[in-house]
């Protein structure tokens, strides 16, 4: 048997955080502690539906955001999200979320998964919340209020160190641009805590190098933290990143220390 052995501690969040997104955080943390105590990888990691993104579903991303769900609807919030789409709770609040980014890390046993999500009013980010679950560290930031955490505020790729996606069939020749240029790279498998890693100035830029892979919910939470710590958040393609419930939107997103390195990156990328 293979299961996971090590605990899932509960995340570490502040008063500051909102009702709904911390009984969601709990939840996701909870639904993955009780799947790690009682699966196997193989079963963690089976498909075992297509989500409304239009990618394969695996077990624990599931369990973890039907956890979520239902925290949901006892908050009596719309939810969208990665597997589920669009839940209409009636709501004029709707929780945009991931509920397990870096599944695949999750499954096999890699500790690198997150939960993130951002409290939307009326298609309006108010807060959002990521927290890295098999430590409890959180990262949160609300619209209009001051973050302690700052990017690097680098402005230059040459010398940067970026996290990237990985390469893939349509994007190959712009990843090695942006590789080439960069100092140090990293590829993690988990979008949205490198994201919060450029908001804190751990690492200076995440990237799609324009693979078109990213959806919403991949970047909701960036679109608050990254830019109230002094970075930019774009699309590589120029493209407006919108709360659209349409998850088979995609994009390439850059999350970097500041607008001036976000475009510099988008204009690596397009050659």
């Amino acid at each position: 048997m293979t299961f996971i052995p090590w605990p899932v501690p509960e995340p570490e969040l502040t008063a500051d955080v909102s009702a709904v997104l911390a009984d969601a955080a709990r939840a996701a943390s909870a639904a993955y502690r009780e799947a790690r105590r009682l699966l196997t990888r193989p079963e963690l990691a089976e498909e075992i539906a297509m989500g409304a993104d239009g990618t394969p579903t695996m077990r624990v991303d599931s369990l973890v955001e039907d956890a979520i769900a239902e925290s949901a609807h006892r908050n009596r919030v719309n939810l969208l999200s990665e597997e589920a789409g669009f839940i209409d709770n009636g709501s004029a609040t709707t929780l945009v979320i991931d509920p397990m980014d870096g599944s695949s890390n999750a499954a096999a046993g890699v500790p690198l998964s997150c939960f993130a999500g951002v409290v939307a009013r009326d298609s309006i980010a108010e807060e959002a919340l990521t927290v890295w679950l098999d430590t409890g560290r959180s990262w949160w930031a609300k619209r209009g209020q001051a973050t302690p955490y700052r990017t690097t505020g680098r402005t230059t790729l040459a010398g940067a160190t970026v996290n990237l996606l990985r390469p893939k069939d349509n994007n190959r020749d712009a990843w090695l641009r942006v590789a080439d240029r960069a100092s140090r790279l990293r590829i993690l498998g988990t979008t949205c805590l490198e994201c919060v890693l450029v908001a804190e100035g751990s690492v200076d830029a995440f990237a799609d190098a324009g693979s078109d892979t990213l959806r919403i919910v991949d970047l909701a939470a960036a679109l608050v933290t990254v830019p109230a710590a002094g970075g930019a958040v774009i699309d590589a393609h120029g493209r407006d990143l919108s709360f659209d419930p349409d998850l088979t939107r995609r994009w390439s997103g850059i999350a970097a220390a500041t607008s001036q390195l976000a475009e510099e990156i988008a204009e690596t990328v397009l050659g």
